[in-house]
Formats: structure tokens, sequence, C-alpha cells
């Protein structure tokens, strides 16, 4: 039932950005296999003896050749950090690939494995995988948005927001023994959805996660790692634009995240918006609420001429 549901999502917010009729979503749907192939279970990096992986869905044959690189999304999924796989969230996936863009749905090092701040410094070597693989899936690196949900975001806005002067790309070694090669890791875009972007808020006092203390464990420097990996903590003058989407009555992580990055990315006037869902809690939005996101959604890139 539940899956029905999220198909039903999907179907809807498909028909209402790119205003086509059922029965052409329908015929899309059906084509999916001929017009793409999956490539899973990539090796992306190791770390801790532990193998990341990400997996690929690319557009193949006639529907490749004749475009050229392709617009390309990196999707993080959520789970607190604490827990989720790739595998989960596959479905949110559709309205890019609807679009033609490649997409690389990316796992991480979850908390039982390696405490905080590694799942940010994985994400991050995800996206230097991408950029340095371009040519041979065809990924154009001028058009890369960054997506997630809930851990998910934060992970989104932590691998678009940082830089190397944060410490968290050593273990990313890309190319030859001597180091890594430099590369350009600049993103096009962020789809946020409610992303953590305060984590000292959430791993003490009032607004305290359960998920975050597990998160960091009884690391002796907790509170500094907090604040490192704190979407906030990173905004400056020449990011990337930012959508996000936020309910503002989620319990899980607060709307005042959304806010407060919002407020703060407009003060020094990085492009972004802010899409309030009334009422909404943590995800588990509507059909009309997803439908109208995904519009926005697709408006925000092809401002941004990433579609």
């Amino acid at each position: 039932m539940k899956i029905c549901t999220r198909l039903t999502a999907f179907f809807v917010a498909l028909i209402c950005i790119t205003s086509i009729r059922a029965d052409d979503v329908a015929g899309w749907t059906a084509s999916l296999g001929k017009n793409y192939e999956i490539q899973p279970n990539i090796v992306y990096s190791t770390a801790n003896g532990h193998e990341n992986k990400l997996d690929l869905y690319l557009p193949r044959g006639e529907a490749q050749s004749k475009s050229g690189p392709r617009p390309t999304l990196i999707y993080i999924h959520g789970g607190g950090w604490v827990h989720g796989t790739k595998e989960h969230s596959v479905l949110n996936l559709l309205p890019y690939m609807k679009h033609g863009m490649a997409v690389v749905n990316v796992e991480y090092r979850l908390a039982a494995t390696s405490l905080a701040p590694a799942a940010v410094a994985d994400c991050r070597c995800a996206l230097r995988w991408v950029i340095a693989s371009a040519r041979m899936y065809g990924f154009d690196t001028k058009k890369i948005v960054v997506t997630g949900n809930s851990a998910g975001g934060h992970l989104a806005l932590t691998t678009s927001l940082l830089n190397e002067s944060a410490g968290l790309d050593y273990e990313c070694v890309t190319g030859s023994l001597a180091g890594p090669v430099k590369l350009d890791l600049n993103v096009a875009a962020v789809v946020n959805w409610y992303g953590i972007t305060d984590v000292p808020d959430i791993l003490t006092g009032p607004n305290q996660q359960g998920y975050a203390v597990r998160w960091m464990g009884s690391q002796v420097n907790s509170h500094e790692i907090a604040k490192r990996v704190s979407p906030l903590t990173h905004v400056r003058v020449g990011l990337p634009p930012v959508f996000t989407i936020h309910g503002d009555a989620d319990k899980i992580v607060p709307y005042s995240h959304a806010v407060r990055l919002h407020e703060a990315l407009e003060k020094i006037g990085v492009k972004n918006q802010l899409h309030t869902v009334k009422g909404g809690g943590h995800g588990g939005f509507s059909d009309e609420e997803q439908a109208a996101i995904y519009k926005k959604i697709d408006s925000f890139l092809r401002d941004h001429g990433i579609l």
C-alpha cells in the first residue's frame, strides 16, 4: 500500500511539473527500461575498511548520444545519519529522470560504522568521484545538482557548501599515490528537503534529537565537530543557489533551520528560495503538496540554466 501511494504521488508530480497528460506519463514510465540503464554498487571510496557505493541511472543508447553530457543529479538518502539505504528512496529519482538527467544515488557510512563527520566526508568523496568520472559517464560538470531528504538534505548542503579548507576531503584520493588530483568541486544548485542546518542545535538543548546524539557518539570534541559540519557555518559569498523545502510543523528537524539558512543566504546575496509547507511535518506531504513542490523545483532549475 505504501509503495502504491508513493507511486501515485510521483505520477501526479510528473504530470504537474511537465504539463503532460497522464497517458504520456504512463508511456514514459513504460519506456524507462529502454531509455535508462542502471549500474549498481560502484565503489566510489573506501574508508575504515568500508566500501562506499553508489548506483548510476544513465540515459543510454540514442537518448544519450544525441545530447552529449547530461545535467546530473546526486541524491543522498536520509535517516538521521544512523539508518537508511540508497535503495529505500529510489522513487525520489523519477522526477529528475523524466528530464533526462543522469542520476547518482549515493550511500555513505552510517553511525554504526563511523561516527561524525564520516558521512560528510564520504559525500564529498562522492562529489569528487562524479566530477573525476564525468567524461566516462557523460556527466555535465557545469550542471550538477545535489539533493537529499532530512539528513540527506544536510549532506546535500555540506557536500555543496564546504570547501577544502574544512579539512574533510583528505580521504578522497583521486589519481596517483602522490596525492589527490585538484578538482573544481563546485556544483550548480542544491535542493534541500528539510535538512539540518545547525547540528549543535539538535545535539543539546530543547531541540535535542536522539539521532544527532548517536551520530556524534561520545567524542570529546563533539560540539566542535557539530559546528564544523553545520551548513550555517559555511555560508559565504559565491555559493550555489539553494532551494529549500520544509514543513513549518516539523518535529524532527525544526523549521527554524530552514528559516535561518534562508535568512543567512539572503543577507549575503546568495540566490535561494524557501518553500514552506503550511502545517507540514517531516516529509509525508500530500500528493498536491508534492506536485506543487516539484513544479517549483522544475522552475528553479530552469531559471538557473540547469534544465
